[in-house]
């Protein structure tokens, strides 16, 4: 009876243990949100360029 005392124990602080370790490291939850801000930013320096390229058109066109 003693031995199975001390084997549950074992078994429990094993456990206990084990459940306290670090999981593996955990997934970047703003990767995502990163890579379609610098996505949505290239995309605003592009309309921009084509803007000022429109502009200066009419511009020209004009005189």
């Amino acid at each position: 009876m003693d031995g199975s005392k001390s084997r549950i124990a074992s078994v429990f602080l094993g456990v206990i243990f084990i459940g306290c370790q670090p999981s593996a490291t955990p997934p970047d939850l703003l990767k995502t949100q990163r890579e379609s801000l610098e996505k949505a930013k290239a995309v605003d320096g592009q309309l921009q360029k084509k803007a000022e390229e429109d502009r200066k058109a009419i511009d020209d066109a004009q005189r």
